[in-house]
Formats: C-alpha cells, structure tokens, sequence
C-alpha cells in the first residue's frame, strides 16, 4: 500500500511510483490535502486540465481494523473553488488497498468528451474505451461492470450528471454484494473525474497476496480494544437498529430538521419519516428490506439498511437521515415511500441528495413547483437525466438555483448546500460549516455528537467545540475508518496511536496523532486561501442572522471575528 498510481487523461500514459518519505504517514484525507496543495493549481478551472481527481485510501486501509474500508475522493471543488474530500464505504477502499495502491490520481483531461474505464488488477493497469457505458445510469452501470469484470470487483462510477459535468454530482461505489449504493456526494467530485473522461474504475485483488509486514498481534490487540468500547457504547445499538434515521427524532426535537427550505426547524409530519417508523416498515414488508447492514466488510455497528416499497421489493439501499431531511422535510414531503424513491432517482443520476435536495427546496419557494409535490420533485430529477436546461440548472446545485430563480433564502455556504443540521440552533455546527476548509459539510465536524454536553443554541464554547471535532474528523478521515467509531477514541485516545503504530511500525503518542490531524487541517486551509476562498471570506447565509428558527426562534449570532478565533484556538493535548 505504498505506491500512487498515475494515470494521464489525455495522454494516456500510467505509472506507478513510490510514496516519497514524507508521504508515508499520510493517508485518505491528509494524503489528498498534501497532494492537492503540491500539485493543483489552486486558481485552475475545478472541470480543466489542471485540476486532479485523487482517490486515497486511509493509513489502516489494508487492515482488519473495524470500519477500516473507507476510502477518500477529493481535488479542487467545482461547488467551493476550494479543496474537497469525500469518503464511503463499500468493497473498493480494501481492494485498492490489498493491490498495493495509496492513492489513484487521474491527471489532465481528454480533449474531447470520452467514456473510459479504469482497471486496476494485480496484474496490469488498463484505460479502456467504453462508449456503451455512456449516460448509463448507475445501478446498471455497477451491475454491467461486475458482469464483465467479476463479481468480487470494487468499483466506482459515475451516473448521468457526472459525465454531463454538473456540479451537484458524486461518486457511487457498492457494497461487496453489489447491493447497496453509496455516495461520495459531497464537493462535486462526480464532476471532477467525468471531466477526465472516466465513467468507473474497477479494481480486481484477484489472486493478489499482500507481502506487507506489520505487527499483526499488536494490531490485533488494539482491534480487539477498539471493538469491545464501541460494543460497550449505547449508541452503537441504537446505530445499528435504526442507522443514521434514527437521529431523526432527535434532530426535530433540537429544532434543527430543514423544513420547507430551511424556514423551520421542525417537520409536522416527522413520525412518518423517521428511524423507528423506517425499521417498522422494513420488518413489517419483509421480502428485500434489511436493517443492520454494514456498509464495508467487517463493520460491526451495521448502521444501513435496504429500504423496500410495500410490495417487499428493494427501493434503496441505503437510506439515510441526510437525505431523508433534505429530500423530504426540507422540501415538505413526508411520505417516507416518496422520499426513497426520490433518494433511488439521485442515486441513479449520479446526484448528490444532500445538494440535490436543497436546490429543489430552493426551486419549490420559486414557485417552480409547491412544497409537497413529490411527483414534481421527481420529474426534475428527471430532468437532471435528460439534461434539460431546467435539469441542468437544479444538477448543478443549490446556488445556481437559486440565482437562476433570483430566491434569496440559500441554503449553502461556500457554494455548497448546509447538510440537515440547521446552524441557528445548533450554532456549533455553524462554526464548522463557516471555518471548515471543506466548507459546509456535517462530515467535517458534526456538533450534534456533543449537544448533550454544551447547550446548542448558546454561544458559549462553539468555537472550541467546533475545531475539537475538526481534528477528529481529520484523524479518522485519514485512518480510512468510520466516524462513527469515534466514542472509542474519545474514551482511549491513545489507542490512536496504537494502530498507527502496529500498523506502520512507528513509536507515536496521541499528541502526534493529532498533529498529524492539525497538519491536515492547515494544509487544506493553505490551498484555500492560495484560491482565494479562505474562511474570512464566507459567513452563513444572511438570512440566518435575521431570520428567526421555528420552533426556538433563533438566530445564528456569532460574529465572524468569533469564528475566525478558531485558528488561535489550542486543542486540549490529552482529550481527542
């Protein structure tokens, strides 16, 4: 797993290289950060020739470690103009990893629009020509590309929207069944690697025998650890009974859902969409519906499900409480049938549901079509397949649309769509979409997991709150392992060190982990400020300094002098 593969767009031209010394800690997102600011112009077109499309693999990607298969997209963002990462599940993150490679970077760009596929076995690297792949959908698309190269592939695609380039696209990879699809849906990296001309990549450890040495029983021992704290942790089984809809209930009881357009924090309808009413459904029609499911091999929280219709047939795989809210309550829908068949049609496309689903609220406060019109929400999705200019204009995202239709409620930051977390009553959350480099993305920092322990709506401690789970996100995005694994780490922080160390034969202390995430963190704030998109620059919407929250009637009123503090802030040296 030390070796980049380079693969020129235009040119054709692959090789392989060693990781340089400096570059052997670095992994998924500090791999991309580092990449990125050495070898992106920071002012180059996000579509153009000088942008690159990185695909890394995090630094316990070839482990056992629970959750240990995630893996990172990232480059320069067609939605912020900055740095962007992204990361999922799936089979792809371990294969990639067991074949050898740290990171995929696709370089250049063809000169005319071109349909390729990337594949990557043991044996050979190979860019071929795929014209009948062309604006394929994605399911049959991962479904084609496991006929043709095996069942046991990973693979990674784009839909529709990413070939056509729009900025609201993203990357669909599957499970190791083939099953589930999953997004790397922030940032518009979709865009990115279909502006390379590269439909998916297919990965192929067939017959590959890992000859790397590390110290197995050490790691082994740091695993068992890790395993039995997150069995231990109470969330773990509500996780895996009812996966991220579960937190449905509790983000509505905050007064933080996105209702009709972020003009409320509260949906009235919010018992028919949320987690219990899910699971219940699911148990109830049987047939294809399963919940606690893992999303990459060896998970042990099993947090996403298969949602069938009423007829027991599978509609998606997996719905999720980001796009649950901004598919449904964001735009007034709250028939949980509607919102996963809305949530299928972007997977399919080859959307973003989180970007996606704001740009349509955006749409339905113009007018375009009414709150509630699930059937109308479908037929722009729709649209976006066919690249109508209506299509085009909701498939690029939020603000787009909302400039188009002149709305002034927008809810994005940085050019990109605020997640399902409203920030006037959750102002920790704000303080990460405003001081994130990735702009405003719930995977960056999400305030939610302390709204027990700091009052949400105060603004006292946000901002030191708010870089706490930036450095967390950092380290686990680079380790290549789930979020939702983090309650270990906050018990035992140097366990950190721990699999770092058995894995890469090092002598690490937390302290050192967590300037490897403080190094992540300034490396991306060093590209965005070269392109010209530094923190300074982007506060929350307007509209949220004066537009009182529903139900608790707030507003977001910490400053941007407040905020920008966080980088005078110093993250406590023994707590993670």
């Amino acid at each position: 797993m030390n070796n980049i593969l380079r693969v020129n767009t235009l040119t054709k031209e692959i090789r392989s290289e060693a990781c340089k010394p400096e570059e052997v800690l670095l992994g998924g997102r500090s791999l991309i950060a580092d990449l990125a600011l050495k070898e992106i112009d920071p002012n180059c077109d996000p579509l153009g020739r000088k942008n690159k499309f990185i695909l890394a693999v995090g630094l316990l990607g070839d482990t056992n470690v629970t959750t240990s298969g995630r893996f990172s997209v990232g480059g320069k963002s067609p939605l912020t103009g900055g740095i962007k990462e992204a990361n999922v599940g799936g089979s792809v993150g371990r294969t990639m990893a067991m074949l050898g490679f740290r990171a995929v970077v696709l370089e250049d760009a063809p000169a005319v629009r071109q349909t390729n596929i990337l594949v990557i076995t043991g044996e050979k690297v190979q860019l071929i020509s795929a014209p009948d792949f062309q604006n394929l959908a994605v399911r049959a698309t991962c479904r084609l590309l496991r006929d043709r190269f095996g069942k046991n592939v990973g693979v990674i695609c784009v839909g529709p929207a990413g070939e056509m380039q729009m900025a609201g696209a993203g990357l669909a990879t599957t499970d190791k069944d083939g099953i589930q699809i999953r997004f790397a849906g922030r940032g518009g990296m979709g865009a990115v690697i279909g502006s390379k001309g590269i439909k998916a990549i297919v990965f192929d450890d067939t017959g590959v025998k890992t000859t790397t040495k590390y110290d197995r029983k050490a790691l082994n021992a740091a695993n068992k650890k890790l395993v039995q704290i997150i069995r231990d942790d109470p969330k773990t089984e509500s996780r895996h009974n009812f996966g991220t809809p579960g937190v449905l209930a509790i983000c509505d009881s905050l007064g933080i859902l996105p209702t009709r357009n972020f003009s409320a924090g509260h949906f009235e309808r919010m018992d028919a969409i949320s987690g219990r009413t899910i699971r219940e459904l699911i148990d109830k029609r049987g047939g294809d519906g399963r919940a606690g499911q893992p999303c990459v091999q060896g998970c042990i929280i099993q947090c996403s499900n298969v949602f069938p219709d009423p007829s027991g047939k599978a509609t998606v795989a997996s719905l999720q409480y980001e796009n649950i809210a901004l598919l449904g309550s964001n735009c007034g829908i709250g028939d949980i049938d509607d919102i996963a068949e809305l949530n299928d049609l972007c997977n399919e496309v080859g959307l973003d549901a989180i970007e996606t689903g704001a740009a349509i609220g955006v749409a339905m406060e113009a007018g375009v079509i009414p709150f509630g019109d699930s059937e109308g929400a479908k037929d722009l999705i729709h649209q976006v397949l066919k690249g109508t200019p209506l299509g085009r204009i909701i498939g690029n995202g939020v603000v787009i649309t909302g400039k188009i239709f002149g709305v002034k409620r927008v809810p994005a930051i940085k050019g990109q769509a605020i997640p399902a977390y409203d920030p006037r009553s959750l102002k920790g959350i704000g303080v990460t979409y405003v001081t994130s480099p990735m702009g405003a993305d719930h995977t960056a920092g999400n305030a939610l997991e302390m709204a027990d322990t700091i009052d949400p709506r105060g603004r006292d401690g946000q901002v030191e709150v708010s870089l706490r789970l930036q450095l967390r996100a950092a380290i686990l995005d680079s380790l290549g392992v789930c979020l939702f694994i983090r309650p270990a780490f906050v018990k035992s922080p140097e366990l950190l060190a721990e699999l770092i160390n058995a894995r890469h034969g090092r002598k690490l202390q937390f302290k050192d982990v967590q300037q490897m995430g403080m190094n992540c963190l300034e490396t991306e704030r060093e590209f965005n400020r070269r392109a010209g998109v530094s923190t300074e620059h982007f506060d929350v919407p307007e509209f949220m300094r004066y537009e009182p929250l529903p139900p608790y009637n707030t507003v977001f009123d910490l400053t941007m002098d407040e905020m920008n503090k966080i980088l005078e802030v110093q993250a406590p040296k023994d707590q993670f």
